[in-house]
């Protein structure tokens, strides 16, 4: 139960609920406040940031393009546990490696810069939802921004 006048949440006694490979490290550590609607927004924006760095992965540039993989594939195991994830992601604060290629492109060098501002480790500093959206937009309508193939 959320209470929108006070930030007031109930979600009962569980706060680990969700794919362990795109958990933020404050649910990894266990220092979420699960009282506070605010709190999963913040977790939300890292998971975005991961799905981001998927899509960047599979985007062709120069002619180059990395096979799937998912975040954190080169530390973690296929199906990590929760342990796996807060040693990469708390113990080691490791993100995921953004390709250097990306910088050469500045639709996707702009996505990359969204990537780290949807990771950093103190979540009230993360991008907010409006931000992403801002920006998606503005890349959006962006002269630069590379022709689509179909």
């Amino acid at each position: 139960m959320h209470s929108q006048g006070s930030d007031y949440l109930d979600i009962g006694n569980n706060p680990r609920v969700g794919t362990k490979r795109y958990m933020a490290p404050e649910v990894l550590d266990e220092q979420i406040r699960t009282d506070c609607f605010e709190s999963y927004k913040w977790t939300d924006i890292w998971a975005f940031g991961l799905v981001l760095w998927e899509i960047a992965r599979r985007t062709i540039v120069n002619g180059i393009v990395e096979d799937y993989r998912p975040p954190f594939y080169d530390v973690v195991p296929n199906d990590p546990s929760f342990e796996d994830m807060k040693k990469v992601v708390c113990v080691d604060q490791q993100t995921p490696t953004i390709p250097n290629r990306l910088a050469a492109d500045p639709v996707l060098s702009g996505l990359a810069q969204m990537m780290r501002e949807c990771w950093y480790p103190n979540p009230p500093a993360r991008l907010t939802a409006l931000r992403i959206k801002k920006t998606l937009q503005k890349i959006s309508n962006s002269p630069e921004k590379p022709k689509v193939i179909q």
